[in-house]
C-alpha cells in the first residue's frame, strides 16, 4: 500500500469518525456555537497550510466574492447547523449513509439545472440511491416518509445533504476561478463569519465554558482532522492519482462511520442499515462510473 492510499484510506475513516464527534458533541451545546467552534480550529490549520503551499490569498472580484459567500452559506453555514442538530437524535451510522447519498443528488440537478448527460447508468444510480436512501430514512418502511415516519433528527440530515449538494453546485461554478484549496479555505473563513453572530445569540462563551473534556476532544477532531488534515490529504490524493481513484475511497466513509458507532456508541446495525447502505453505496458507483470531483465527496 502506498502513502497515498495509506492516506486515503485514513481520511476516509476519519470522515467516519466525524459523526461519532458530532453524536459526542450534539448534546453538550447548541449546533451554532458547535460549529463556529469547529472552525476557528479549522481555519487555524487550512489557513497555515493554505499560506504554505499557495503562498498568498488569491485577488477577490465582487462577483467571485458573492460565490465564496454562497459556499460558506451553503456548505460551511447550512451544513454544519443541520448536522449537528440532525445527530443529536440520529445514530451515526444511519446519518453518514443519508449523506453518502450526495453525489447522486449533485449528478440529478447537475443534469436538471445545467443540461449535464445523464445515462442510463446514471438513471439507474439515481433509483437505486433514493431506493437505499428511502429506507434507512423510513427504517426499513420507504412509505413512512410520506405517512410521518421521518422524524426531524432525518429532516435535519437531510438538510445537511442538500446544503453540500448547493455548495457543490456553487463550487462548479467557482473551481474555473480558485484553486480547490483556496475554495475551500476562503468558503470556511467566510461561513466562520456568518456562524459567529447565531453562536452569541446562543451565548457562546457560556456554551463554551460548559463543555466537557470529551466535547472539546471532539470540536478538535471535528476542526483540526475533520475538515483541515481530511481535506489536505484528500486533496494531495487528488493531485497524486487522480479524482476518479482518489474518490473511491469515499466508500469507506459510511461504512466507517456504522463500524465505529457500533463500536463506540453501542449503536445498532440492523439489516435496513445493511441493505439500505449497499443500496445507496451501489448508486454512487453507477453514477459517478467515470469522474468523481472533489466537491462530491461524502461532507463531514
Amino acid at each position: 500500500m502506498s502513502l497515498t492510499t495509506l492516506k486515503l484510506f485514513v481520511t476516509a475513516v476519519i470522515w467516519g469518525g466525524t459523526f461519532i464527534a458530532g453524536r459526542v458533541l450534539g448534546p453538550e451545546i447548541a449546533p451554532f456555537s458547535a460549529s463556529f467552534l469547529r472552525f476557528v480550529s479549522a481555519n487555524v490549520f487550512l489557513l497555515a497550510f493554505f499560506l504554505l503551499k499557495e503562498g498568498r490569498l488569491p485577488k477577490i472580484t465582487p462577483g467571485l466574492a458573492l460565490l465564496v459567500l454562497g459556499l460558506g452559506a451553503t456548505g460551511v453555514f447550512g451544513y454544519n447547523a443541520f448536522f449537528l442538530w440532525g445527530l443529536k437524535t440520529v445514530p451515526a451510522g444511519r446519518a453518514a449513509i443519508i449523506v453518502a447519498g450526495n453525489p447522486v443528488f449533485i449528478a440529478l440537478f447537475s443534469w436538471l439545472l445545467f443540461k449535464e448527460p445523464m445515462g442510463w447508468a446514471k438513471g439507474l444510480g439515481i433509483l437505486t440511491c433514493l431506493t437505499g436512501a428511502a429506507l434507512v430514512i423510513g427504517h426499513g418502511n420507504p412509505l413512512g416518509l410520506f405517512t410521518g415516519g421521518m422524524g426531524l433528527g432525518e429532516l435535519s440530515i437531510a438538510g445537511a445533504l442538500f446544503c453540500w449538494v448547493a455548495y457543490s453546485l456553487l463550487g462548479k461554478q467557482v473551481m474555473g476561478r480558485l484553486t480547490p484549496l483556496a475554495a475551500v479555505t476562503l468558503s470556511c473563513l467566510a461561513g466562520m463569519c456568518m456562524l459567529l453572530p447565531p453562536a452569541l445569540n446562543e451565548n457562546l462563551a457560556a456554551q463554551a465554558a460548559g463543555l466537557s473534556l470529551k466535547g472539546w476532544a471532539s470540536v478538535v477532531y471535528l476542526g483540526v482532522l475533520g475538515t483541515g488534515l481530511g481535506f489536505v490529504w484528500f486533496y494531495e490524493g487528488i493531485q497524486s492519482i487522480g479524482a476518479s481513484r482518489a474518490a473511491v475511497f469515499i466508500n469507506f466513509v459510511p461504512v466507517s462511520a456504522a463500524a465505529l458507532g457500533a463500536w463506540m456508541l453501542g449503536e445498532p446495525v440492523d439489516a435496513t442499515l445493511i441493505v439500505g447502505g449497499a443500496l445507496v453505496l451501489g448508486g454512487v458507483a453507477l453514477t459517478n462510473r467515470k469522474a468523481a470531483p472533489i466537491s462530491a465527496r461524502v461532507s463531514s
